[in-house]
């Protein structure tokens, strides 16, 4: 989506801080021995609370408000009866839909006592989502924002999942611009321009590569036990820089 009114900057940013303050509620209600579906319940209620509905029900059918990951697991994990543990690294994603308009954010929790690693590994993938959104202007190549991310990981040591990628948001859950590269590509061409809509979520690891499908069609795991975290934002370029839409 390209904005071409303050209306619909007001509503992104409507939705955009809705979705925020449930991943933020979502994170602090998050203990041991809750399962993933409570979990969920807590989203579901937030969203409803504010009149939002969960994007990936309505635009995919898919089992829950919002996808719950846990350890492996590392995207559009099920919501169901899992329950979670001291030590899980639990990602939650949240995207919702308000007056025809879409918002979309995610992060990762370890749930303690987490080993150091996993410790640094959240920050970092904080840092590396930060090293992304530092690379949007207009007129800046849209690939100078998976190389940044792509330097910051190579220098600590990580890597990142190169199949599952940012995409541009706004009046759909996943639109314009499509496959948004959170890693060095160098087929690469686009270019940003004010006012375009989208988001910059990488995907950092302490060694996994690829995420790939399991049996119950939705969840995607980890090609190697590996920690791994994504965080997400929503933003718009403007003349400025960056207009971060999903803050709480």
């Amino acid at each position: 989506m390209t904005i071409t009114s303050q209306e619909e900057l007001e509503a992104l940013r409507r939705i955009g801080g809705i979705v925020a303050t449930v991943l933020r509620d979502m994170g602090r209600a998050l203990e041991p021995g809750m399962t993933t579906r409570e979990l969920d319940d807590i989203g579901r209620a937030g969203l409803a609370a504010h009149g939002a509905r969960s994007a990936p029900e309505l635009a995919y059918g898919f089992p829950g408000a919002t996808c719950i990951s846990v350890n492996r697991e590392i995207a559009h994990g099920v919501p169901g009866e899992r329950r979670i543990a001291a030590g899980d690294l639990v990602n939650i994603d949240v995207s919702a839909e308000l007056d025809g308009f879409f918002g979309d954010t995610g992060a990762s929790f370890a749930v303690p006592p987490v080993a150091p690693r996993v410790t640094k590994l959240c920050r970092d993938g904080k840092r590396a989502m930060w090293e992304g959104i530092g690379a949007v202007r207009p007129g800046a190549r849209l690939a100078e924002i998976g190389e940044r991310i792509e330097k910051f990981a190579d220098k600590g040591g990580y890597t990142l999942i190169r199949n599952l990628a940012s995409h541009g948001v706004g009046r759909a859950l996943h639109e314009e611009p499509e496959t948004i590269p959170t890693w060095a590509d160098r087929s690469e061409r686009r270019r940003l321009h004010e006012g375009m809509v989208f988001t910059i979520e990488p995907f950092l690891s302490c060694g996994a590569s690829e995420a790939q499908d399991t049996d119950d069609g939705w969840t995607l795991i980890a090609d190697r036990p590996a920690p791994t975290v994504q965080y997400e934002h929503s933003l718009v370029v403007t003349r400025n820089g960056p207009l971060i839409l999903t803050v709480a």
